[in-house]
């Protein structure tokens, strides 16, 4: 009976110097966790109206989740009497030998927020980085995934993509295509420029304007260059060039036109061997 007695003593003051922190640190955590579901929702509107990437909309919230709720976990645990400063203490060391310990993930990691952020480049787009061209099918947060149009699948990690040099071919709703065509010395310049501008004006994915540039580029060894630029929409860069290529040969063997290629004329000198 003594016993009980002592323990309900205990007990009763227990409750009594630290029940009310108790419930207020019960408060402020419910309060706190409905605070932070409503702030990530406003967060999540803003992102969705901004257009941001699904990649950098689901990072930015989990991140925020995280560093809000442990924050309010850190506020709770300091109301009821636990002594913070060591817990902080604690996971700031364990956070700098991670950190240490995963310096290249954490570098792609950086590379990927940037990428998510400043948006170079998005899921769809052909680029060319570090040797490899091809379409980016997904923008991971360590990693870029790119399919070349040979079918080959390329990871390239964040880290060096945003840090190096990358082109975005097929950033711009229009692209140029540079040809460049030869003709022999013999044929007429201006009927060669005639017979390309009709084929120009044949092909329908050629754009009138801007209008094409056709001009005498260069005098070579064994022809006269012209250099062709059309425009095109970007989707239709690959059917421009191969189709001009084709049509154009096509268009010249019919008008006479010679395509030049090099040639090399061998003289046989014979003579008597005189002893």
């Amino acid at each position: 009976m003594d016993n009980y007695q002592t323990l309900t003593d205990a007990a009763t003051a227990l409750m009594m110097a630290y029940g009310g922190k108790l419930l207020l640190a019960v408060v402020v955590l419910l309060g706190g966790w409905w605070m932070i579901g409503k702030a990530l929702y406003f967060l999540d509107r803003a992102l969705a109206k901004s257009q941001a990437e699904k990649t950098l909309r689901r990072f930015l919230h989990s991140f925020t989740t995280i560093l809000l709720k442990g924050v309010l976990l850190v506020i709770v645990a300091s109301m009821i009497g636990v002594e913070t400063a060591s817990l902080i203490a604690l996971l700031g060391a364990a956070g700098l030998a991670v950190g240490l310990a995963l310096q290249g993930s954490l570098a792609n990691f950086a590379g990927g927020v940037l990428i998510l952020f400043f948006k170079p480049f998005k899921a769809g787009d052909e680029i060319e980085a570090q040797g490899y061209r091809g379409v980016v099918e997904e923008i991971q947060i360590f990693n870029t995934i790119l399919k070349t149009r040979d079918n080959e699948v390329v990871v390239i990690p964040n880290g060096i993509l945003s840090n190096g040099c990358l082109k975005n071919i097929f950033s711009e709703p229009t692209r140029r295509v540079d040809m460049t065509f030869g003709i022999s010395y013999e044929d007429d310049i201006l009927k060669a420029k005639q017979v390309i501008r009709q084929v120009l004006d044949a092909d329908p994915k050629v754009l009138d304007t801007p209008a094409a540039d056709i001009f005498v580029s260069a005098h070579g060894d064994s022809s006269i260059n012209l250099l062709v630029r059309p425009w095109c929409e970007t989707k239709d860069f690959w059917e421009v060039y191969f189709g001009t290529m084709e049509n154009l040969k096509l268009a010249f063997d019919r008008e006479g036109i010679t395509i030049p290629f090099p040639q090399r004329d061998v003289h046989i000198k014979t003579g008597r061997h005189q002893g």
